[in-house]
């Protein structure tokens, strides 16, 4: 099975749900992305992070332990007094910075099996999100 590097801030991002990726949302997308083997749209980002999880949990799970959760909780409280983008941004980055240097900065990441991802139109699931296709409006180019 092939596997990807990726960084510890977008393994973090899925399983603990706080964006803390390096690259923002970018590093979100290529790890679900790389995952699941689909192209995805912003909205289906939940799903297939909520599908992609417990197979990250499996290969690390030294992520996964209320020790992470105590960390995520300091996260938390750390930017509470904060307001500011660039605040915000260097909390986190100095968080992540500390748990790279307990954990590592680069993780060996396998795709979840073929069958543990819902391939789905996103036109369609956006429709079924929103409670029916007269709810959403396509634009076609």
């Amino acid at each position: 099975m092939q596997t990807k590097q990726f960084h510890l801030g977008d393994v973090l991002s899925i399983t603990t749900g706080r964006l803390v990726s390096p690259r923002h949302i970018d590093g979100v997308y290529d790890i679900l992305n790389f995952m699941t083997g689909d192209n995805l749209f912003t909205h289906q980002l939940p799903r297939a992070s909520d599908e992609c999880k417990p197979y990250l949990v499996e290969q690390f799970p030294q992520l996964a332990t209320t020790e992470m959760d105590s960390a995520i909780a300091d996260l938390s409280d750390a930017l509470k007094s904060k307001s500011g983008k660039a605040q915000v941004e260097k909390v986190v980055a100095d968080w992540l910075a500390k748990q790279v240097s307990k954990y590592g900065e680069m993780f060996a990441v396998k795709p979840i099996p073929t069958e543990a991802h819902e391939v789905k139109n996103p036109i369609a699931e956006a429709a079924e999100m929103m409670g029916g296709p007269e709810k959403v409006i396509v634009v076609r180019t």
